[in-house]
């Protein structure tokens, strides 16, 4: 039996990966595309909140992004965006074979074979409270039964064709489940595990839960994402999860947390960092930009 910590070939197995594991190279190469997927298929939505971006339909989404491949993208993140399919406690529509985010995955496979397209893995558009795993009846997270469903997930986005799948949810363990799955399934060598280690709670998540739609229905995250400052724990998460499995280390939010980004170098010296410009920061940027 093969332990998580000898599993390297996942890591470079897609080219557009390989050169991420040069140090310090920021290229085009190295830039990843958030994409909203809805289950209206052929939409196109403008989201308010973030400029120029959209809640895009599978039979929009060639025209979406062939020009930005000719521009040189080489890897987007999809985040399904449900809303025909009905939420539920479960997050049951996730990994749905005809909901948004699979569907999308076989089509940007077909129509741009070389892009790597990675999965965000979460719950909380799926759920019908909006939090990022099952709920105990006191409503405080299940954090085993969370687990479980995340790494089902995780790994029937990897059998539909995704090349890195990333966990955003921020449960406990759930990087060694999700590993464990993708070997359990044959997919250990192909499939990469990007680790939202250091994700901070922030209101800068504000227009994405918009674009999402998938703000909580009562209270906050607050339990599971990481306290603002609390430099200690994001280290115990970093740490964590280069022995769980990860093949990249992220920070979230990145603008606010480039302390936290150098820790991550530090702390895993052999491992690409991602750094997350989230929602809030793209939409600092555009305005303070259109302000001049």
């Amino acid at each position: 039996m093969v332990e998580i910590d000898s599993l390297l070939h996942s890591g470079y197995h897609h080219p557009v990966q390989r050169p991420w594991q040069a140090e310090r190279v920021l290229t085009k190469g190295a830039l990843m595309y958030p994409i909203f997927i809805t289950d209206e298929k052929d939409a196109l939505i403008p989201i308010s909140s973030m400029p120029n971006q959209h809640r895009i339909g599978v039979n929009r989404l060639e025209e979406v992004i062939a020009p930005l491949v000719a521009k040189g993208l080489q890897a987007v993140m999809l985040f399904g965006v449900p809303n025909d399919f009905v939420k539920d406690a479960f997050g049951t529509a996730a990994d749905d074979p005809e909901g948004p985010v699979i569907q999308a995955i076989k089509l940007l496979k077909t129509k741009f074979p070389a892009l790597l397209v990675s999965c965000d893995v979460c719950l909380c558009e799926y759920t019908s409270h909006g939090h990022c795993g099952h709920l105990l009846p006191d409503n405080t997270i299940d954090n085993a039964a969370s687990v479980r469903r995340l790494a089902e997930v995780a790994v029937n986005y990897a059998k539909a064709g995704a090349d890195n799948v990333a966990p955003s949810d921020m449960m406990d363990g759930r990087m060694r489940a999700i590993k464990q799955g993708l070997v359990d399934a044959g997919l250990s060598h192909r499939v990469s595990l990007m680790a939202y280690s250091a994700k901070y709670a922030s209101a800068l998540y504000g227009p994405f839960r918009d674009a999402a739609c998938s703000g909580a229905q009562f209270g906050d995250r607050s339990a599971y994402q990481l306290p603002p400052g609390s430099r200690g724990l994001g280290r115990r998460a970093i740490e964590r999860d280069v022995r769980e499995g990860a093949d990249i280390i992220m920070v979230k939010p990145a603008t606010f947390y480039l302390d936290i980004i150098r820790d991550a170098k530090e702390q895993a010296p052999n491992h690409p960092i991602a750094a997350y410009q989230v929602s809030g920061e793209y939409a600092m940027i555009h305005h303070a930009a259109t302000a001049g």
